[in-house]
């Protein structure tokens, strides 16, 4: 059994052990079943399973772009809008209102302007 799925069959042989009944609305699984425990811990094992396919994925992605010459990295998108942000700040105008002005989040904003 991996760490995630540990985790979570630790977390409802507590939740049992208080005496509160699991229910999952997406699987129509109820914790005070007979056969929980197995429930719990196939459930648990298949949110890992998902997890490290989407691990594999996200993995995939960089190597395919470093094949095709890419830097991997996130997309500093208050980079594009330096000048501008920079430009409406010197005006006065607050970071909210830059953000809304520009297709930014407040926080790229404040990124861009911070000392």
């Amino acid at each position: 059994m991996g760490a995630i799925a540990a985790r979570s069959y630790r977390s409802l042989q507590e939740l049992n052990e208080l005496g509160v009944g699991f229910v999952s609305l997406c699987e129509a699984a109820r914790s005070h079943l007979s056969q929980r425990a197995r429930l719990a811990g196939m459930l648990a094992v298949f949110a890992e399973f998902e997890r490290d396919i989407l691990r594999d994925r996200v993995k995939a992605g960089i190597a395919q772009a470093r094949r095709d010459g890419k830097t991997p990295r996130a997309t500093a998108h208050g980079s594009r809008y330096a000048d501008d942000i920079r430009a409406l700040h010197g005006d006065g105008i607050s970071k909210s209102e830059i953000a809304r002005r520009l297709p930014l989040s407040r926080t790229s904003v404040r990124r861009v302007l911070k000392p």
